[in-house]
């Protein structure tokens, strides 16, 4: 299907942004068309619902742009995250579109206690996800964030995780310290890439808005009006279970996801997790879900290595 939508009475550079930046930022969330802008004039084509959408979409911006002196990308950005993210949805149900991804996927919850992990967030300041491998719980976790910066909620998003070594050496890696917590930290760096385009996500890191860091860096902070996600909690002691959580500060989020079948500290009895969870289960404002095997969402093959590992270790 081919349209062409028309500007009047307004100058185009208005909605488009300086070098179409927010045109741009607008034709990502449509992978699947074709897009091109000739003066006053947007050119369209490809299916026919992607078209309605796209129509339905950027009249919304237009209207916006009578309200506001200018727009911004992030205008965008709430046109097609913040309309269907209202609290209260996912209070009710837990299964509203989170955010989408840099290629225009909605990313919502994919099982029952997907949901209850994004109603538990809404609900709570403090929300505890274990279970095993697979489940969603950090990328969900992360999905949340990246809502409730674009929505303004939070100034900043913290994402952590225990330098612990899962069987390698620290020191054999190459480069400075940077480079050798690194790996530690990728997967975070992935989730944030699917949700965040890279220019973006690098000039978030660049100004602070967005943080990633091991835990050890946390020691003596203050954390006001963020969301802070501490993953792969099992690799904490208490202490520093404790010293996390007592990071929060004003008008924050913290959010704590682990797999206590996975720990990689030499005695496994030292993991602080499941203690801590214990310690605060009776305390209001504070929610824990614990996934299962069931609710692997990653390649199917995934559910039968955990359970055939877990058959195992339940027989030694």
């Amino acid at each position: 299907m081919k349209k062409t939508i028309t500007l009047e009475a307004v100058d185009p550079v208005e909605i488009f942004g300086v070098g179409n930046k927010i045109l741009e930022e607008f034709v990502s969330y449509f992978p699947g068309m074709k897009v091109v802008a000739r003066g006053n004039e947007i050119h369209l084509e490809g299916k026919e619902e992607d078209v309605k959408e796209f129509e339905n979409k950027f009249s919304e911006l237009t209207r916006l742009r009578h309200h506001k002196m200018n727009l911004t990308v992030f205008d965008v950005e709430d046109i097609f995250d913040g309309e269907k993210s209202s609290p209260e949805k996912f209070k009710a149900a837990g299964d509203a579109i989170i955010v989408h991804t840099t290629d225009g996927k909605p990313i919502k919850a994919r099982n029952e206690n997907q949901k209850k992990m994004v109603k538990a967030y809404f609900d709570n300041d403090l929300v505890f996800a274990v279970g095993p491998a697979g489940t969603g719980k950090t990328y969900v976790s992360i999905a949340l964030a990246v809502r409730a910066l674009k929505n303004r909620e939070i100034k900043r998003i913290i994402l952590t995780r225990p330098a612990v070594e899962a069987g390698e050496r620290l020191g054999f890696l190459p480069g400075d310290l940077k480079d050798k917590l690194d790996p530690y930290l990728q997967p975070l760096y992935d989730a944030l890439g699917d949700m965040i385009p890279p220019k973006r996500l690098q000039d978030f890191m660049a100004e602070g808005t967005i943080q990633i860091a091991p835990l050890a860096y946390m020691r003596g902070r203050t954390l006001d009006r963020a969301c802070v996600i501490l993953d792969e909690a099992q690799n904490t002691n208490i202490s520093q279970l404790k010293m996390f959580l007592t990071r929060m500060g004003v008008n924050a989020k913290f959010i704590v996801t682990g797999d206590a079948t996975q720990v990689d500290l030499p005695r496994k009895e030292d993991s602080g997790l499941l203690h801590g969870i214990g310690l605060l289960k009776d305390i209001k404002g504070i929610a824990t879900v614990f996934f299962s095997n069931e609710d692997i969402v990653r390649h199917p093959l995934v559910t039968k290595i955990v359970k055939a590992f877990d058959k195992r270790e339940e027989s030694v």
